[in-house]
């Protein structure tokens, strides 16, 4: 058995439930005999570089406890991009503290990072076990069912567009309309989740604008005049990194972070959300509302489904379980059970099938027109969520003066 210290991080954006990961890694590790003690990056690999490492197993029973129930990341995060240069480095600090051990909760680009780092300890023949755990509210990492923290976040999602449309619906003598956008570079899994609670047809939303699908600027607004026809106002989703066909921005942005992901709403560009408030206003005269969250969904604790919780707490205990088993370069999945009710159980994957890759929602999910999903969609993501509240609506009779003398 391979002995040693564990050191555990968090990188990117945070989930409402990844902190449930970090004390099911901590609960197991500290029962696991291979692992002498439990360390914590301190602001992710950026600040291991710089020995920011902390004692977690000093930490009492009753804060691993309430970890789970902790928004944002608390052993702080960081979005450095690991370079060639710093692999060195890196190695010499795991050498330094003993480290055996590493498990880093995160998205594509963290998996890409303990890839890097595991083999090139291998190459160093420095005897190093890395296990990734899934995090990002985009739902966007290849090999898994879902990840922790996309259920919460559509949970967030779903509420806010559910009242902002009943809002919306009762506003539209003075606003004619509303833009809601959701966070997701590639991928349309999050503004997808806002349809989960729609009713009716004349509930919000009415038009979604995914990533997946090519921005048609003429299709949008035939939809938007078509909606308001209907209905007498129009709800509008999209994603933050919808483009046009030649994949220019639908926001303008061309500003890029240290992963060479495009940070839209960035200074330099605007936001998807207000440049189709644009389209709109400039198309119809409308007058309307844009909302845009950002982080927000990342660290809404009041609105974190329980599912997401225990399933994050799971996956963390499952990575220090493949690591016992002396298992490496490997990630965590939530793997569905088939059946009508709802199961979950884990697996894993290899890191490079994951590393610096975005899973898109696929063909299935999204509608003919690209404004919509389907059912085989609404299918998939309810079990996650959960119940939403169902709101009233006033029948709104007209009075008659004739039936009433």
């Amino acid at each position: 058995m391979l002995k040693g210290n564990a050191i555990l991080g968090q990188s990117g954006g945070p989930t409402s439930v990844i902190n449930s990961s970090l004390a099911g890694i901590i609960t197991a590790a500290k029962n696991f005999s291979g692992i002498k003690n439990v360390l914590g990056m301190r602001f992710g690999i950026e600040g291991f570089m710089a020995e920011n490492v902390i004692d977690l197993g000093a930490e009492s029973e009753a804060t691993i406890k309430s970890l789970k129930t902790t928004p944002s990341s608390s052993l702080g995060s960081c979005r450095y991009k690991l370079k060639d240069c710093d692999l060195p480095r890196v190695l010499d600090t795991l050498k330094k503290y003993d480290i055996r051990y590493i498990f880093l909760t995160g998205g594509n680009d963290t998996m890409d990072t303990i890839c890097r780092l595991e083999k090139f300890a291998a190459h160093n023949k420095y005897e190093l076990i890395g296990i990734g755990v899934p995090k990002t509210v985009d739902n966007d990492l290849f090999g898994t069912d879902h990840t922790p923290g996309y259920p919460s976040a559509a949970r967030f999602t779903a509420l806010s567009v559910m009242q902002a449309g009943v809002l919306a619906r009762n506003m539209r003598k003075v606003d004619q309309f509303v833009v809601y956008q959701s966070i997701g570079r590639e991928a349309g899994w999050l503004p997808a989740a806002s349809a989960i609670a729609k009713q009716h047809s004349s509930d919000a939303p009415h038009i979604l604008c995914l990533p997946e699908r090519a921005f048609d600027k003429q299709k949008f607004l035939a939809e938007v005049k078509k909606t308001y026809d209907n209905f007498g106002f129009v709800s509008i989703v999209c994603g933050e990194g919808i483009a046009y066909a030649d994949k220019t921005p639908v926001s303008a942005s061309q500003t890029k972070d240290k992963f060479s992901n495009i940070e839209f709403g960035a200074m330099g560009g605007t936001s998807a959300a207000i440049a189709l408030h644009r389209m709109v206003a400039d198309e119809f005269g409308f007058r309307g509302e844009f909302q845009i969250t950002e982080s927000l969904p990342m660290c809404a604790a009041d609105r974190a489904v329980k599912l997401d919780i225990d399933e994050a707490f799971m996956a963390g205990k499952a990575a220090v379980k493949l690591a016992a088993a002396g298992k490496t370069g490997l990630m965590i999945t939530l793997e569905r059970q088939k059946g009508k009710e709802y199961k979950c159980s884990t697996g894993s994957v290899a890191l490079s099938e994951v590393a610096a890759k975005a899973r898109p929602m696929p063909d299935k999910f999204i509608s003919k027109n690209g404004f919509y999903i389907t059912d085989a969609f609404l299918d998939y993501v309810r079990p996650l969520v959960g119940h939403l509240p169902e709101y009233v609506k006033l029948e709104a009779k007209k009075f008659s003066l004739k039936e009433r003398k």
